[in-house]
């Protein structure tokens, strides 16, 4: 193989290092000249100035570069020019760590050898690369200071402008707190100004509702006085004419009758315009029992076609049994209520239409502030008439006491008001509508119930005659003299033993010393701190077994539990007539029996 040249000047200048290269591997019969020299900085080998930055890469050539660290010359297969051939190399690594790779090869190469000891080229491109790399360290700091330089400039700009942030900050800061404190005085003064309107207004509101409720109580007593007054008229002039009539020397015996029906009939108004008063006010005890409406409606259809007369059509749809716990002779009152107050709005004629069915609470309509109906299933009884019918103004009005569209004297106007407090006070729901020349629509809404029927027999609504007097022992307690009177004579004309008492002590005293007592019957309503009802619990201590009845013109709450009588107390609400005493008194002993002979047998069987 020829013998390079020696002169390596070619190979010195940078310019043509390349091309000097490509010519001695030419000369070699080799594909090229490659020169690698130690990196002072990395301790590895890289390419010398002006051959190729980068090697092919690869297996081959990691392991090259591995075998190059010491000296001495070796042979392997390398990838070259790229990755994906294969060619021969002879490498010769000289003292200096300069390394001289002859790519394309297949023998040993003497001269490589003799350039790879020659020092004087490698430390020519040595010396070279280290300039190359002392330049590119100058470059590179001489860039670092210019961006440091220009990152101080930013710098600078950044601390002028936080600078002036900072006070604009302080400013807003300042006037933030003087808002703040002008906010501040702004609202303690506002929390003043609304407490006073509040305040004036509650007090504005409490004088309406002032004015408002004495206007009620006007109305109220008003109506009251008026309807008495007629009716203790006629009760006092027949009373009076009958007592002309028997200091006559020929009394009209016929007339003092009518004098004494006409006494009768006015003093039973009276008390039921007292029943509607309570029921309006909530004040009248209820005796609720399971009722099939479609039944209630059944019996009282026939009495409602005699009082409507011939001009008006009734019309009552059966339907399947719909069971409610209500008063029935409450519920009939309200009915009938509600079928006059219908035929007095048909002058002419027309048509009633009574029906009931069945619907979800979610189709109750409940007054405006009731509470909201109970889940589950509820009866509703729809009223409708085809008669004149109401204006808006007149609906609002409706349920008033005391309000009427009627003429004076042919109405009370409590009917409606009697009708919204008893089912109220059954916890059901009242709704109206009505549309002018073409009727009226009442619904009654009472929460549906599975109870059981009362058997006919128990039922203390349908009652047959008054039951007869006996011969028992009674404690009359009435701190009303002339009922006390009175309601003595009539117990003793039906035969029983009375001994008497005006007050709770009194009462206690005499049951105390006589055993023979079998039945307490006195009023709710007593002095000396005792009322009926303690009292009956008083007697009941000592006295287990003995009946109880007690007579109230006004429940007081005192046997009353959410507007229903307590399941323990029989009730004779005054007023009473003679008839009703018997029967009260009667069935009184009658639970009396009743309980010991239950008693007795629950023994018996034990």
């Amino acid at each position: 193989m020829p013998r390079p040249h020696p002169d390596v000047n070619l190979l010195a200048d940078p310019s043509t290092r390349l091309q000097a290269a490509a010519a001695i591997a030419t000369q070699w019969g080799a594909q090229a000249l490659l020169i690698l020299l130690p990196d002072p900085e990395l301790g590895e080998l890289r390419p010398a100035p002006g051959f190729p930055s980068t090697l092919p890469g690869g297996p081959t050539w990691r392991e090259l570069l591995r075998r190059s660290r010491e000296p001495g010359t070796f042979a392997m297969d390398v990838d070259y020019p790229t990755r994906d051939r294969r060619a021969a190399a002879e490498i010769c690594v000289g003292t200096d760590g300069t390394a001289y790779v002859l790519v394309g090869v297949t023998g040993p190469c003497p001269g490589l050898q003799e350039w790879a000891h020659a020092p004087l080229l490698s430390a020519l491109l040595r010396n070279e690369m280290l300039v190359q790399i002392a330049q590119g360290s100058l470059r590179a700091t001489r860039e670092a200071t210019e961006r440091a330089l220009g990152l101080t400039d930013a710098l600078e700009k950044v601390r002028v402008e936080l600078q002036a942030k900072t006070r604009a900050l302080r400013e807003a800061l300042k006037e933030s707190d003087r808002l703040n404190n002008e906010l501040a005085a702004l609202n303690e003064t506002l929390e003043q100004r609304v407490s006073s309107e509040i305040t004036e207004r509650l007090k504005a509101e409490e004088s309406l509702r002032q004015a408002q409720k004495m206007e009620a109580i006007g109305q109220l007593t008003g109506g009251v006085a008026h309807d008495f007054n007629n009716l203790l008229t006629v009760v006092i002039g027949s009373l009076e004419s009958q007592q002309r009539q028997l200091q006559a020397k020929t009394p009209d015996i016929p007339r003092i009758s009518r004098l004494r029906d006409m006494a009768a009939t006015g003093a039973e108004r009276a008390a039921f315009l007292t029943g509607r008063l309570l029921a309006f006010a909530r004040g009248q005890p209820l005796k609720p029992t399971a009722v099939d409406i479609g039944q209630l409606i059944g019996g009282l259809t026939p009495f409602l076609r005699r009082t409507m007369g011939a001009h008006i059509a009734i019309h009552a749809a059966a339907v399947a049994p719909l069971i409610v716990e209500v008063d029935a002779p409450q519920l009939e009152a309200a009915l009938l209520n509600l079928a006059i107050n219908a035929r007095d709005a048909m002058p002419d004629g027309g048509s009633l239409d009574i029906s009931v069915s069945s619907v979800d609470s979610s189709q109750v309509r409940a007054p405006a502030g009731s509470p909201p109906p109970a889940p589950g299933d509820w009866v509703v009884i729809a009223i409708s008439d085809s008669g004149i019918g109401m204006d808006e103004q007149t609906l609002k009005h409706a349920f008033e006491p005391f309000f009427t569209t009627k003429g004076v004297g042919k109405g009370t106007g409590l009917g409606l008001s009697q009708v919204y407090g008893f089912v109220r006070q059954s916890g059901g729901h009242t709704h109206i509508e009505s549309v002018p020349g073409q009727g009226t629509t009442v619904r009654i809404y009472f929460p549906a119930s599975d109870a059981a029927l009362p058997d006919a027999e128990a039922d203390p609504y349908h009652a047959s005659q008054p039951a007869e007097g006996g011969s028992e022992a009674i404690l009359l307690v009435e701190d009303h003299e002339d009922l006390l009177v009175y309601s003595r004579g009539a117990l003793e004309e039906l035969g029983y033993r009375v001994h008497a008492a005006s007050d709770g002590a009194s009462a206690l005293e005499l049951l105390r010393s006589r055993d023979d007592i079998g039945l307490l019957f006195s009023d709710v309503v007593l002095p000396g701190g005792l009322n009926g009802r303690e009292l009956a619990d008083r007697a009941r201590e000592s006295r287990p077994d003995i009946a109880v009845l007690l007579t109230s013109g006004y429940s007081h709450d005192q046997m009353v539990r959410d507007g229903r009588l307590e399941p323990d107390v029989s009730l004779l609400v005054k007023p009473f007539s003679y008839h009703q005493l018997a029967d009260a008194v009667r069935r009184a002993f009658g639970s009396r029996r009743k309980k010991t002979q239950d008693k007795a047998r629950a023994i018996n069987n034990h």
